[in-house]
């Protein structure tokens, strides 16, 4: 997918949104209500989240992805996603490449992230395992309920 462009934008526009309500739709199934961490959009526009957009050729978003500052060197990845037609063609793995690499440029020590612990969530434990994350224990203050997995990255090596 040559033609993909990926760069930091605001969630604040109405293609953003439908790409985070598309987001919603596919993970509510998956995990009960309680045990879902969404950031808003809202949320996603706070300073210490850095959102990055895939583009194809025609400008549509065909994935996002953010990097959420916290303390002590810590960075996590959060509300990762590819619509399904463009699924097969990295797009997750460059937008994951590219928030490791600003982590990096931020002098973070460490990359977190929850996920799903369910069937449908395979192909993005395959993006972040290949990506160079292991599993963990529970993060942050995510609850250890069995319906999370875990991932974290070392990044000061």
């Amino acid at each position: 997918m040559d033609d993909l462009e990926i760069r930091i934008e605001t969630p604040l526009q109405d293609d953003v949104r439908a790409m985070v309500a598309a987001l919603n739709e596919t993970m509510i199934p998956l995990t009960p209500r309680e045990f879902q961490f969404q950031l808003t959009v809202e949320q996603m526009a706070e300073p210490a989240v850095t959102l990055f957009v895939a583009r194809d050729s025609s400008g549509r978003p065909v994935g996002m992805g953010a990097l959420k500052t916290h303390e002590d060197g810590l960075g996590e990845v959060k509300r990762m996603f590819t619509l399904p037609e463009a699924r097969g063609r990295r797009v997750g793995a460059r937008i994951l490449g590219r928030i490791e690499a600003l982590a990096r440029d931020r002098a973070m020590s460490r990359l977190v992230l929850e996920t799903g612990e369910a069937s449908g969530f395979e192909p993005a434990y395959r993006v972040y395992e290949r990506g160079g994350f292991t599993r963990c224990g529970a993060v942050l203050d995510y609850p250890d309920s069995g319906f999370s997995r875990f991932y974290e990255k070392n990044l000061s090596s």
